[in-house]
């Protein structure tokens, strides 16, 4: 069932999702300084491709607070916002709320990505 979960999501607004986490991490690599934020980008692009079947789960450290508190005034806060409101009108509907859930897990991974893992 995920399969097909994940093609509809990859389909109908996956996609966009993806693309706006590859360019977050390919701003964030301009700079020396930024690579390991954009690298962790990278990463979670994947899950936001295809995140039926996944979960995220959070720990981390002082480090990965201090990189959580650059990113969430850099490019966390649109990215969060941003997906947190195509959650809510995918909601409106029934049929949309398995993709609003979605939606809403990686509004909540774009304000708090580092230290998180997808599993």
């Amino acid at each position: 069932m995920s399969i097909l979960g994940n093609i509809l999501w990859f389909i109908c607004g996956g996609l966009l999702s993806g693309l706006s986490w590859i360019v977050a991490g390919c701003l964030w690599c301009i700079s020396i300084i930024g690579i390991p934020i954009g690298l962790q980008c990278f990463k979670f692009a994947g899950l936001a491709f295809f995140p039926f079947g996944k979960e995220v789960v959070y720990g981390g450290g002082t480090i990965s607070f201090l990189a959580n508190i650059i990113w969430l005034i850099v490019s966390g806060i649109p990215m969060a916002v941003g997906n947190a409101l195509v959650g809510l009108i995918c909601c409106i509907t029934i049929i949309g709320i398995p993709f609003g859930k979605q939606f809403f897990k990686i509004a909540k991974l774009s304000l708090m990505p580092f230290g998180a893992e997808v599993i």
